[in-house]
């Protein structure tokens, strides 16, 4: 369904009653209907990735492992539902001899109600109508409307077409899933009443606005916004002195993935002062191609943000050029230079996201100045050290925990694993929330918890009957409790 055959309060009124039903529904048959759109989705991948090429022109072979990706995603949640943690249910029985005495007291989450999602441009499957925002919300029985994005609007339309068709046929309820188009669409669904949470994925300017929007309604929502990242990467000097040329052929085959457009892309390289690197990192990405970015408008933007950088005193160009047309002729790879010194004197000016192929190279004289520097780094999805063995990084492991959601080591940030334990989030501006919009936690975003004061197990959620019905794992008096 689209805004072509129902209004906007048609649609979220349509939510509204279906998220009533699916939070009634059982997690198999949840799960069931998940499964049905992963299936539908594989089944239509070759139709859906030529779609996707025409509009963002990321290739056949990324493509079709996005929809891969996609599916798995939906799978995976179909598994987290089944196996019950993700309830949280708890359960403290009476103690009336406690001082004072204690009542009886349960506890699970529950769906909020209907979701609405602002798909990524960037990841036109993972991060879009059937991505991962929509499917954690169905999964644990909220309902969602998707606002396409404007960089691949016909892929969007025949993904929902295929969701909807999909959902209907599993038994899902009518109106569990929409589809929307359009910027003032957009805001007017973060403004509807019957929304209860929004997930989006985009630039610092669109989400920040849709932010103040939600927080703003007479009843203030969830926004759970992945905004913008710089994803530093801290090298010491033992690392470059024993592997310097392959940290530049992994540092350049990172930053230039995808024509430099994921989302942790290490844009903030942190080096002692004094090697070969940046020569190293030149010579191992010249052979880089320049690569089409998403939309017109990105790629108008990409030569804007190099001269940007280029223009602030201290700063070197290392290889490649500022002044390209990068809509014309793709994005080429351009690295920049410059001292933490340099960047203490301007972070504004410095420590700002260029979506494209492009990375800064900072030279920091001493851990001292490193530590200085790396608290200027605002909020990042990851954060990456390269070290030797039995080199005492913990300082520096923990001041970067302290900034990104994911700390990687002897790795590169770009290429996300979906599973339970995953974290794609952190301090903002990478998100607006604490929470993972990546792997099995990220239903924790549409729940909320209810405790429930003695009452009868006749309206007990099964998972909170003594007997267990679910066979879920479950807090029991203080103690976790197995199946």
């Amino acid at each position: 369904m689209t805004t072509a055959t129902l209004s906007l309060s048609d649609l979220t009124a349509a939510a509204t009653t279906a998220a009533r039903i699916s939070a009634a529904a059982s997690d198999a048959e949840r799960a069931a209907w998940l499964t049905a759109v992963a299936d539908a989705l594989d089944a239509n991948s070759a139709e859906l990735v030529e779609i996707a090429d025409s509009e963002t022109r990321l290739g056949v072979p990324r493509l079709t492992g996005e929809v891969a990706r996609t599916s798995g995603q939906l799978r995976l949640f179909a598994k987290v539902i089944t196996e019950g943690s993700y309830l949280e249910a708890v359960i403290d029985h009476a103690d009336p001899a406690a001082t004072p005495p204690k009542p009886d007291l349960r506890r699970l989450l529950k769906p909020i109600g209907p979701v609405a999602v602002f798909a990524a441009s960037n990841f036109p499957f993972a991060f879009s109508v059937a991505g991962g925002d929509t499917a954690s919300a169905l999964a644990v029985g909220s309902s969602v409307i998707v606002k396409a994005h404007s960089g691949h609007v016909r892929l969007s339309e025949r993904t929902a077409e295929i969701v909807t068709a999909a959902l209907l046929g599993a038994g899902a309820p009518e109106g569990l899933f929409a589809l929307v188009s359009g910027r003032e669409v957009g805001t007017a669904l973060v403004q509807d009443p019957a929304i209860k949470a929004v997930g989006f994925t985009g630039s610092i300017p669109g989400g920040r606005a849709l932010f103040d929007l939600a927080t703003s309604r007479p009843e203030p929502i969830p926004f759970y916004g992945e905004l913008g990242s710089l994803n530093p990467v801290v090298v010491t000097a033992a690392a470059l002195e024993n592997r310097s040329a392959a940290l530049a052929a992994g540092l350049a085959g990172s930053f230039t993935l995808g024509a430099g457009q994921f989302c942790t892309k290490p844009g903030l390289v942190f080096i002692p002062a004094g090697t070969t690197f940046a020569a190293d990192l030149a010579e191992a990405s010249k052979d880089k191609p320049a690569l089409p970015m998403l939309t017109g408008r990105i790629a108008e933007a990409y030569p804007g943000g190099l001269h940007s950088f280029a223009a602030v005193p201290g700063v070197e160009v290392v290889s490649g050029s500022v002044d390209q047309d990068a809509a014309a002729n793709g994005a080429a790879p351009v690295i920049f230079s410059t001292t933490a010194a340099h960047v203490l004197d301007r972070p504004e000016e410095l420590l700002e996201e260029c979506f494209g192929p492009t990375t800064m190279l900072i030279e920091y004289t001493n851990q001292a100045e490193l530590a200085e520097v790396l608290a200027k780094v605002p909020g990042s999805l990851t954060a990456t050290v390269h070290a030797e063995p039995g080199e005492d990084v913990a300082s520096v492991v923990e001041q970067l925990a302290g900034l990104a959601g994911r700390v990687l080591f002897d790795g590169w940030p770009t290429g996300v694993a979906v599973n339970w334990a995953q974290q794609h989030g952190g301090p903002y501006p990478a998100t607006t929330s604490l929470f993972t919009s990546v792997g099995a936690t990220a239903v924790r975003r549409f729940q909320r918890p209810v405790a429930y004061q003695d009452a009868p197990e006749s309206v007990l959620h099964p998972a909170l009957q003594d007997a267990n019905p679910l066979g879920i794992p479950r807090r029991v008096d203080g103690k976790l409790v197995l199946p």
